[in-house]
């Protein structure tokens, strides 16, 4: 959505999942001297900079989380490559990945990259999008390898409760399946909610990978900066690929990473306030707009994702997209409701959003809207939204 934006005019965009703010000063401060200094001119260790994983082991141990720095943590080219490493090493062609529906739609690609399948099991909206674990069960066969999610979750904002994470551990061990448990939006939690990890179940730390990104915490998805920690057993055969895959993560990114666990706390606070903000402005707007969307108020990250109602649905049946507008979509794309609201909008209000069923059959008849936008852009897109409805609806 963001590249067939880029090719029209005037468009406000609510697609991409990025925040709208620089790095922190004192991380780019902290690079800048690396270079001048000549400490990023070289390829780091392939687990990466000894004072960063240091830094790691000592942010984690904060959160309950205890991993050695010497050989449980690999600091990564972002977390979709501590991912992609992790499943090329654990799996084998033909297994099952198990992932839930809606979810971040690059871990498809990821799992598909191993020569893994991916399987998708319900998230039940109707308990705020909650991890539906009788249907995961389920879909546990003897292909079965893994489960992949993330904590909190993109797109529904949702995060799974002490109990139900306690509850997917023990399917994970009576299945002998390794776990993989994405954060990277675990500092953007809002209300007060209790934030559990399943790395703080240290009884299960050999089938745990634990994976966080600096990207969104910390805006700096350009750096391409993440990392992934686990049990010794597991990193060993982790270490390998991403050393074949990118040797190291970009070093200057490695010492920002570092100035961002040492001195940025005070950003990612301004961060989650200002957030806190735009999603009461957003969530103000999505009920302005009641007559069209339904949506679970989210409780983390910077997503929201409104279910758009039968009387919409309705209208949008009887919509027929110029073919220039449908280039390139798939079959399945083309017969997709909210596929067509997000091109109807982007063509016609010059709204970028997300086809909900970019994330799964369970996001069809949604929208994802990302609220870490600036608070300019959030307005601009509502107005445009509601002159919308009422012009075309």
């Amino acid at each position: 959505m963001e590249i067939r934006s880029a090719e029209i005019s005037g468009v406000v965009s609510l697609a991409q999942g990025v925040p709208s703010f620089d790095t922190p000063e004192c991380i780019k401060k902290k690079a800048i001297e690396a270079i001048q200094e000549g400490r990023s001119a070289r390829y780091s260790l392939s687990p990466g900079l000894l004072e960063l994983r240091e830094a790691i082991e000592y942010d984690l141990s904060k959160e309950n989380i205890f991993y050695d720095f010497e050989k449980e943590i690999i600091v990564t080219a972002g977390s979709i490559e501590a991912i992609t490493a992790t499943l090329l090493a654990l799996i084998k062609k033909g297994e099952e990945v198990l992932i839930p529906d809606p979810t971040y739609t690059s871990y498809q690609a990821a799992i598909k990259t191993a020569g893994g399948q991916p399987v998708f099991f319900p998230l039940d909206e109707s308990a705020g999008w909650a991890l539906n674990l009788e249907e995961l069960e389920k879909r546990i066969t003897p292909k079965t390898r893994a489960i992949l999610f993330c904590n909190p979750n993109n797109p529904t904002g949702t995060v799974y409760s002490r109990e139900q994470l306690l509850r997917l551990i023990e399917l994970a061990e009576e299945h002998n399946l390794y776990v993989l448990s994405d954060e990277v939006y675990r500092d953007f939690i809002y209300d007060n909610l209790d934030y559990f990890s399943l790395s703080q179940f240290s009884g299960f730390r050999k089938r745990i990978i634990h994976i966080f990104s600096f990207s969104k915490a910390y805006a700096m998805t350009g750096w391409r900066v993440a990392y992934l920690a686990t049990d010794q057993s597991l990193a060993r055969k982790i270490l390998p690929i991403h050393d074949a895959l990118v040797t190291c993560a970009p070093v200057v990114s490695q010492w920002g990473a570092l100035a961002a666990l040492e001195m940025a706390k005070d950003d990612v606070l301004f961060f989650k306030q200002s957030f806190l903000k735009r999603r009461e402005l957003i969530c103000q707007g999505m009920d302005e707009m009641k007559d069209w969307f339904s949506f679970v108020h989210p409780s983390s990250a910077y997503f929201v994702f409104p279910r758009f109602e039968n009387r919409l649905k309705e209208k949008l049946e009887r919509i027929e997209l110029p073919g220039k507008i449908q280039a390139g979509l798939r079959e399945d794309q083309k017969k997709s409701l909210s596929w067509k609201l997000a091109l109807d909008l982007m063509t016609n209000a010059r709204v970028a959003l997300v086809p909900g069923s970019a994330f799964g059959e369970n996001g069809e008849n949604h929208l994802r809207l990302c609220f870490g936008r600036s608070e300019e852009d959030i307005e601009e897109a509502l107005k445009r939204m509601k002159n919308y409805f009422k012009k075309f609806f």
